[in-house]
């Protein structure tokens, strides 16, 4: 984890995330806290790093995403030397889905 991240700032955000119920409430909280732009670019990485884990090139990301290849990298970066939170997240996804 980053140390530069972990703050008690940080702490009380992702608290106050833990208490969201569904996706309504999400789009409710996200919407008073991050900018309209803030929200499409996480949700842009989420589905490049989705795309990535799926085998998916750049080019056929770039051309869905319209993620630019910088972001394309990034991503990819965090998903090979990063510290497995999307895959963690996907797990869990993956999971739901087989129970459903």
């Amino acid at each position: 984890m980053n140390k530069k991240l972990k703050t008690e700032a940080v702490d009380h955000l992702f608290q106050a995330v833990l208490t969201l119920k569904d996706l309504s409430e999400c789009y409710i909280f996200f919407e008073d806290v991050c900018t309209v732009n803030e929200l499409l670019s996480l949700s842009q990485r989420y589905e490049v790093a989705k795309m990535l884990r799926s085998g998916k090139t750049y080019l056929e990301i770039a051309e869905k995403t319209g993620a630019s290849t910088a972001t394309i990298s990034r991503v990819n970066r965090s998903l090979n030397y990063g510290n497995d939170g999307y895959d963690m997240v996907f797990a869990r996804l993956d999971g739901q889905e087989t129970e459903s």
